[in-house]
């Protein structure tokens, strides 16, 4: 048993009323310290850590209004980070709780309170929801952070998420994401027919006699079979790319030139003989002089 695991259970015994119901954390040292994302909602103050089993020196408390985690690579990300990395945390666990107010707050309930307190609306981001993390469902707001944690590039891969809802009144622990769960799955599982490196190829032994519908696989060896298919591969590639190629273009007959030639001949010939033949240009008469005007003296 895991330490969430144990925790979850002795937490259920004690609401239960058992009296011989806790939680022996020397057993899980290699699990802790835990650090915990939870609101600031002073009714927390005297369940936790002592829910959880937990002693405080064993707990990094992080805190903010509603547990809420918006973005995977801002500030409250930043600091879980900061805290397995520096600190040493082994476990991240994100806290909710019933009867939260910020669950019960509306966009406009907040404009009314920041008016109050002489904040006006132009000076707020304009996404009051999406900027303050507006939510009406304590465990749908606690799934949500645990996966935005669990997806940010700031958490390694080997810190488990956890997501826990704490019942206000009673003190029971509710376990809303399972972070074990997700290292499991993503744990590579080697195949059991290959997990003796010693011997890999024994395991495929028993499939050269196997029989499949009356019809027994060829003992031939893997090496030959595949150098005869190559051969006869690359006889079909050469017959397709002949069968594809396509002929040349004929060169063209070597009479071709000289008729060229020939003609070329011919029209030069005709043209010098069309200008020698051609008559000479008339110059253009002389200019006319202009006329003289005379101009008789006044007496």
């Amino acid at each position: 048993m895991r330490l969430f695991e144990a925790m979850i259970d002795a937490n259920h015994r004690a609401v239960a009323g058992d009296p011989s119901a806790g939680l022996r954390p020397a057993d899980f040292a290699s699990e802790l310290p835990i650090v915990a994302l939870t609101c600031l909602d002073v009714r927390l103050n005297p369940l936790l850590p002592e829910v959880l089993g937990v002693p405080e020196d064993q707990f990094i408390w992080l805190r903010n209004a509603g547990n809420i985690i918006t973005d995977p690579l801002g500030s409250t990300v930043r600091s879980l980070a900061l805290a397995c990395a520096v600190e040493g945390g082994q476990g991240i666990a994100i806290i909710g709780h019933t009867d939260c107010p910020m669950g019960q707050t509306t966009a406009l309930a907040l404009l009314d309170q920041f008016r109050s307190l002489g904040v006006e609306r132009h000076q707020l981001p304009p996404n009051l929801n999406e900027f303050f993390g507006l939510f009406g469902s304590e465990r749908a707001n606690v799934i949500k952070a645990a996966d935005i944690v669990r997806q940010s590039p700031l958490i390694g891969p080997k810190i488990p998420v956890h997501g826990l809802l704490v019942d206000i009144e009673t003190g029971q622990v509710d376990w809303l994401v399972n972070g074990y769960q997700t290292l499991d799955s993503a744990a590579p599982r080697p195949s059991p027919a290959l997990a003796d490196p010693g011997q890999p190829l024994d395991a495929l032994k028993p499939l050269a006699n196997l029989e499949i519908g009356g019809l027994k696989f060829p003992e031939e060896k893997i090496g030959e079979t595949l150098v005869q298919a190559g051969d006869w591969l690359a006889a079909k590639v050469q017959e397709w790319e002949a069968k594809l190629t396509p002929p040349e273009a004929p060169a063209p007959p070597a009479a071709a030139a000289p008729v060229v030639s020939a003609t070329y001949e011919a029209w030069r010939r005709e043209k010098e003989r069309l200008q020698r033949a051609a008559p000479p240009k008339i110059p253009p008469p002389p200019p006319i002089p202009p006329k003289l005007r005379f101009h008789k003296k006044a007496r």
